[in-house]
């Protein structure tokens, strides 16, 4: 593949995907790129992955309300303006805070785009069969973790 270089603007986005409670709308897939991956992800209050890693990078930039991020064993609240960086591997997950948030996503390589549009395809948004969501998203590399205390 030989990507192309490429201008995004709102009226080019593609319908969000309906992932258990958010909506992720990919700006730029891997396939795209031919490596990194962008999205904007928005959602309602206290929506977020349980505890997870994975074999991509990932880093998340806060445009709009607040999320609570648990990296490891720290968890702290984030707004507009911030930049949480996640190396390959490194356990994490959010909460979107009061009244909901919307973040810039980008990983490192072609992986979750896939992912998000299988969960789409797959999952209920609203009453998720949680088999079937921990069988999507394992079958992407997707490790899972007991949700925090």
């Amino acid at each position: 593949m030989n990507p192309q270089p490429m201008i995004v603007t709102p009226e080019d986005h593609s319908s969000p995907l309906k992932v258990v409670g958010e909506e992720i709308t990919v700006l730029a897939s891997g396939a795209e790129t031919g490596s990194y991956e962008i999205f904007l992800q928005a959602g309602p209050e206290s929506v977020g992955p349980p505890p997870h890693s994975h074999p991509w990078d990932e880093a998340f930039y806060v445009l709009e309300g607040t999320v609570e991020f648990g990296v490891a064993e720290s968890v702290g609240t984030v707004g507009p303006g911030s930049l949480v960086q996640l190396p390959a591997g490194t356990v994490h997950w959010f909460r979107l805070g009061a009244g909901g948030a919307r973040m810039l996503s980008i990983t490192s390589r072609e992986a979750a785009a896939a992912m998000f549009a299988d969960i789409d395809r797959t999952v209920a948004p609203g009453d998720p069969d949680i088999g079937e969501l921990v069988a999507v998203i394992t079958s992407h590399g997707v490790s899972l973790l007991p949700p925090p205390d």
